[in-house]
């Protein structure tokens, strides 16, 4: 079955007791038994499963070639769900250059755990190596990265981790499956917000995992059920109506994010743009190897390199909505040091290249001329 089929068709059945094309929301907490420890179908009580959340993980793991779809009630959580699987004295390699987020979680939630983080750049595989010991059990990437759009070249991650029995997760939340297929290349694990582009339209928040391996779905799915952080079956609705026409989304995200970053690499006040689809960009091969295209997701700089004309920038926009998050059909413009990534303490993001005049863009799906009209009289 060809992606924009799967999309649609992957991994659903029609409801057996209506004949429903869509699956229903079984709004409900608990199912009938007709005996103690005998529930009449699969479903005994929704924290565990739900036949609406079912229908879409069984979605997620069609669309990402896995066997196991797991929803969760936000990206955050899906990535707890994973980092509880390890404990005192485990260590963690994680790209440099993440979703505040994450960071926040792995450097202060997890910060008493006594497991240790260790954050490089992914790109520098001699890096990557010499920092793999006995006590590693998890290699993070983001790829391309939030915000500023690095790659790492999944293929080559996924030898090293496999070589050392080393579990891979790939936040694959800016790229979709429709550009992107990490399972295919290697990773033991996909990580998304769902919330972004796979619900496509900014009304739900949701979380999802998606593995190969049945019996490591298996163990995600005791840490799923056991703490509780579960999708509800009106969320996990959504989320499964946003994936039917998330190959459609995509590939107007993708058309127009190339114009808007034409138009910005050509504008006198603009600085650097970060787009994997440039030419120039420094992972621009790695992302024609393993991306169909190169997403709706720019980030720029001013030439000026001041703070106030990021801010007076965004305040002047029309067209693109000043907001967090990304993804929805809706263009979104952010301004990552004080909004999404403003929990990452501003040495660090100094270091990885987050600077104060760094402007993000999530491009939607309206009419590219009408966006570019926007960034022209908000930079004029």
């Amino acid at each position: 079955m060809k992606f924009n089929t799967k999309v649609i068709h992957g991994g659903q059945h029609h409801d057996p007791s209506t004949g429903a094309v869509m699956p229903p929301v079984y709004q409900t907490s608990t199912f009938i038994q007709t005996s103690p420890g005998k529930p009449l179908a699969d479903y005994e009580y929704s924290r565990a499963s739900n036949p609406t959340r079912t229908a879409l993980e069984n979605a997620l793991a069609s669309i990402e070639n896995g066997t196991r779809g797991l929803a969760f009630s936000s990206g955050l959580a899906a990535t707890d769900c994973i980092l509880r699987s390890f404990k005192a004295g485990d260590e963690i390699i994680a790209m440099d250059d993440l979703y505040g987020g994450t960071y926040r979680m792995f450097t202060r939630i997890y910060k008493d755990s006594a497991i240790k983080f260790h954050f490089v750049d992914m790109t520098d595989i001699a890096k990557l190596k010499s920092l793999i010991n006995e006590n590693t059990k998890l290699v993070w990437v983001e790829t391309p990265t939030n915000p500023l759009m690095k790659l790492a070249d999944i293929e080559e991650v996924a030898k090293i981790t496999k070589e050392h029995k080393i579990w891979f997760a790939v936040d694959n939340t800016f790229a979709t499956p429709y550009l992107q297929k990490p399972l295919d290349l290697g990773a033991d694990i996909v990580m998304h917000s769902a919330t972004k582009y796979l619900g496509g339209h900014s009304d739900v928040i949701a979380g999802a995992l998606i593995v190969k391996d049945e019996a490591l779905g298996e163990q995600l799915h005791f840490q799923q059920f056991a703490t509780g952080a579960t999708l509800g079956p009106m969320d996990s609705f959504l989320v499964l109506r946003g994936i039917k026409t998330l190959s459609l989304r995509v590939q107007r995200h993708c058309e127009n994010g190339e114009k808007v970053v034409e138009y910005l690499s050509n504008h006198p006040k603009v600085n650097t743009v970060y787009y994997p689809g440039l030419k120039n960009h420094p992972f621009h091969e790695i992302a024609k190897k393993q991306m169909k295209a190169f997403g709706g997701m720019v980030s720029f700089t001013f030439k000026s390199g001041k703070k106030e004309d990021s801010i007076a920038f965004l305040e002047k926009l029309k067209v693109f909505t000043l907001a967090e998050s990304l993804g929805g059909v809706e263009s979104l413009a952010n301004h990552p040091a004080l909004m999404t990534h403003a929990s990452i303490p501003a040495d660090k993001r100094a270091e990885v290249g987050i600077t104060d005049d760094l402007v993000r863009l999530s491009v939607g799906i309206e009419d590219a001329e009408d966006l570019i009209a926007d960034l022209e009289q908000a930079l004029a």
